[in-house]
């Protein structure tokens, strides 16, 4: 790596934590009900909302009361989405004329933003009226990601709580998380965003004159273009925040119009992160031990950097396929990528859209090297936890912190403890449901795409790319990533349906597990610590989860990945 990617990642790092933790702890404040700040600003509006709505914020749910809130309102959102795209061709603000969209793409987007994948079988600018674009898929950028937050904020109670089934208020939770800390930093993140040349109109498309006229596929003359307008620019801002990734227009982050320059592209990276490092902070502050946060942080960290620094190494070297064209490689693979940003800022991006359940997307990934690829994979592959979702990240970490200290338990016969709550058969079923359900529906929908003609004829590329093509797709799909590969057609029947299934499993199969967790730790009572309890801050648990993480990964994933990227890396060679 040179020293210019070196300082660009090192920056990238820096801005994040330093970010993360005034936001972490301003986070913690906003759950527990002690921010002046927010109460003095848009307190009025969060009790008018509780009283329009028939909410009692006071009132406790226990977990089966707020995994069928979850539901039941997630389900809801699921239903307006998929009506709106079937019949936006009456409706207003659509300035193109577009129609209503097919009801198995309908399907799979209503799926997708209401599970915060943000898959999209469809170009937005050619599908999409300005009014759906920001009734439906805005809207559930915010609900879908502050529904991750509430979920975590349900398990954190859980964790802290004793001899209670009270898990806390999910439409409390719900409103504060969108209400005062995910509309206040998009409303800040759009405005820069603009004034960087993020478009942000109700405008249709203009037509403008070409500055050198060419000759189009028919053989006929091109003297102008149609280039697409829209509200994109608050529609970016949640799409980084909360973790979406659903693009205004098709061609995603890499559009000039949503990531228009390399400090737009700063701001929207740092971004996608943000929150889920700064939950680990609010974490910490939650349970009452800010080391326990700091180490759930580190651990990321120590998966996230070595993967950020193999894929920067692997986009920085020559493509050996180009260079035997006589195509010079010296300044790295640039193939798929935008002059703008390059091999460095396209690899940053990559890994940190895949770290966290994010998938918006500044580069081609499917031009990315074997090993370039390989790393944004496997990411996703490990359950979305590096960082991963808004909320989602970081209680898919936790389930791996209560894996590891079961493990140490076993290892010196104790009963395994996490924050003073014993780990038992109960919370160990349940968190094997919430790391074996998405990997089955990656592998189990990969294997089936390959082995019928449905899955193998959208193929744009054969043998182990084109592998590795279905393989990321599902991967994405089932952990609520949303990113593609790309050389992949995703929008007929039996994509749209198959990872639309895979999406749901990915969110709700988790989400129910997860919850069921919190309301048995919950009835628990602390244990105070011992002298064989093992301290779950230290270096040692933070190597111990991380190890924990990469060997489930590894023993699930290698084969699949060995059959993929791996192979075609030592092909190139």
């Amino acid at each position: 790596m040179s020293a210019a990617a070196w300082g660009e990642s090192v920056l990238f790092l820096l801005l994040v934590i330093g970010l993360a933790w005034p936001l972490g702890l301003y986070m913690a404040r906003v759950y527990r009900g002690e921010s002046k700040w927010a109460d003095r600003v848009l307190g009025p509006l969060e009790r008018l909302i509780y009283k329009l709505s028939g909410v009692q914020p006071q009132a406790q749910m226990d977990w089966r009361q707020y995994a069928g809130a979850v539901l039941v309102f997630n389900f809801l959102g699921l239903l307006v989405v998929y009506g709106l795209q079937r019949v936006q061709a009456a409706l207003p603000l659509n300035p193109a004329g577009l129609g209503n969209v097919p009801p198995e793409v309908a399907w799979n987007t209503a799926v997708s933003f209401a599970s915060n994948t943000n898959w999209q079988a469809y170009g937005g600018e050619t599908t999409l009226s300005h009014l759906t674009q920001m009734l439906a898929l805005t809207t559930q950028n915010f609900v879908s990601a502050a529904t991750g937050m509430a979920v975590l904020v349900a398990l954190i109670r859980g964790l802290s709580g004793r001899l209670t089934t009270e898990l806390g208020n999910f439409w409390v939770d719900l409103t504060r998380s969108t209400l005062h800390i995910l509309l206040p930093l998009s409303v800040v993140l759009a405005l820069l965003l603009v004034s960087q040349g993020v478009v942000q109109t109700l405008a249709g498309a203009v037509t403008v004159p070409l500055l050198e006229p060419t000759t189009g596929a028919d053989g006929k003359s091109v003297i102008a273009q149609i280039i697409a307008l829209g509200p994109a620019a608050s529609q970016v801002a949640i799409k980084q925040l909360g973790t979406n990734g659903g693009g205004f227009f098709n061609a995603n982050s890499a559009h000039p119009l949503e990531n228009p320059t390399a400090l737009a592209n700063l701001l929207e990276v740092v971004s996608i992160i943000l929150i889920p490092a700064a939950l680990c902070i609010t974490f910490g502050k939650m349970v009452g031990a800010q080391k326990q946060g700091v180490a759930l942080l580190v651990a990321m960290l120590l998966i996230f950097v070595p993967l950020l620094v193999l894929t920067i190494h692997s986009e920085n070297q020559a493509n050996p396929a180009l260079t035997a064209l006589g195509v010079d490689g010296t300044m790295g693979n640039w193939e798929g990528k935008e002059l703008r940003f390059g091999p460095t800022s396209s690899a940053i991006w990559a890994v940190t859209t895949t770290a966290a359940s994010n998938g918006s997307v500044n580069a081609m990934h499917d031009s990315f090297m074997p090993l370039g690829g390989l790393g944004p994979m496997w990411l996703m592959q490990l359950g979305e936890i590096i960082f991963g979702g808004v909320g989602s990240g970081l209680y898919g970490m936790l389930v791996y912190a209560l894996i590891a200290v079961f493990v140490a338990g076993l290892m010196v016969g104790r009963t395994p403890e996490y924050l003073g709550k014993k780990i038992e058969a109960f919370e160990m079923k349940m968190a094997s449901l919430v790391i074996l359900l998405p990997s089955a529906a990656v592998l189990i929908g990969t294997a089936i795409a390959c082995s019928i003609p449905a899955g193998t004829q959208p193929l744009g590329n054969p043998g182990t790319h084109g592998f590795s093509e279905i393989l990321y797709a599902f991967s994405s799909g089932a952990n609520n990533n949303g990113s593609a590969f790309g050389g992949l057609t995703v929008n007929g029947l039996f994509y749209t349906v198959a990872i639309g299934i895979c999406m749901l499993i990915g969110r709700y199969w988790v989400i129910v597990p997860v919850l069921a967790l919190a309301g048995s730790l919950a009835k628990k009572q602390i244990v105070p610590a011992g002298a064989g309890t093992l301290p779950t801050h230290t270096p040692l648990f933070i190597a111990l989860i991380a190890g924990t993480i990469v060997l489930v990964g590894a023993l699930t994933f290698i084969p699949a990945l060995a059959l993929g990227p791996i192979v075609e890396h030592l092909a190139l060679r």
